[in-house]
């Protein structure tokens, strides 16, 4: 799995390793991960950056042949599409969508000699499920997860592959706690992000790494090609 230094990746990491599983987890992030590894005997952590081709099909090649592979890396832009340049559209998809494609197309025809194996893809409510203001690089990446995550299902389905997306709303991750930081008023821009939750609670990593164990478990055998909304009721 990537990104598991921190936030979503970090929870599921750990319930995955609290479930059973041998969790191979990576991060750019060296020091996030010297402390994740502490945190259970099922981690094994390697450094690890998505976006560079040569570091991770060395890292596919090394790594046995997985029987879940979460897809968690991602980044957030913010602005409107007057506020994006070309290197903010290009460093978005490298990340969010072409490091995602490259994971799979090195993992996956080593999980179909395996048997099969479930591939779970991080999404997001800003996508083409609903329009969020100022994130629309953003919007337009998790939109080709989808895209992709259906694609991969509908094509591998008979090989035992089961492909879904999970897509979270408003999640209380360190990087959401950052973005609201860096605008000068933490307070507000969490009363902000607050108000636009029905429940009036925001969700945390804990509670997205549920759907990541269930999504990896023989319990979602039969679901593939889906994205799993977990917002909160965000989206209704």
């Amino acid at each position: 799995m990537s990104a598991a230094g921190a936030g979503i990746g970090r929870a599921s990491a750990l319930a995955m390793a609290r479930e059973g599983a041998t969790v191979h987890a990576t991060d750019i992030d060296a020091g996030a991960l010297d402390t994740l590894a502490q945190m259970h005997e099922n981690l094994r952590c390697s450094v690890l950056d998505v976006t560079d081709a040569g570091q991770v099909a060395a890292f596919a090649e090394a790594a046995p042949a997985p029987d879940v592979l979460f897809n968690c890396a991602g980044f957030v832009h913010d602005g409107t599409i007057l506020e994006a340049s070309d290197a903010d559209w290009e460093r978005t998809f490298a990340l969010n969508v072409r490091a995602m494609g490259r994971m799979i197309e090195l993992f996956l025809p080593r999980m179909v000699e395996n048997g099969g194996g479930s591939i779970i893809n991080m999404a997001s409510v800003a996508s083409s499920l609903k329009g969020v203001t100022r994130r629309c690089i953003y919007s337009a990446s998790k939109g080709a997860v989808l895209g992709l995550t259906k694609s991969v299902a509908a094509d591998f389905i008979r090989e035992g592959i089961r492909c879904n997306a999970i897509c979270p709303g408003t999640v209380l991750t360190p990087s959401l706690k950052a973005r609201m930081a860096a605008g000068g008023d933490y307070d507000a821009a969490y009363a902000a992000m607050l108000d636009r939750q029905p429940t009036r609670e925001m969700a945390s990593p804990e509670d997205i790494a549920g759907m990541v164990v269930y999504l990896a478990s023989d319990e979602s055998r039969v679901a593939t090609g889906q994205g799993f909304v977990v917002d909160g009721g965000w989206s209704l």
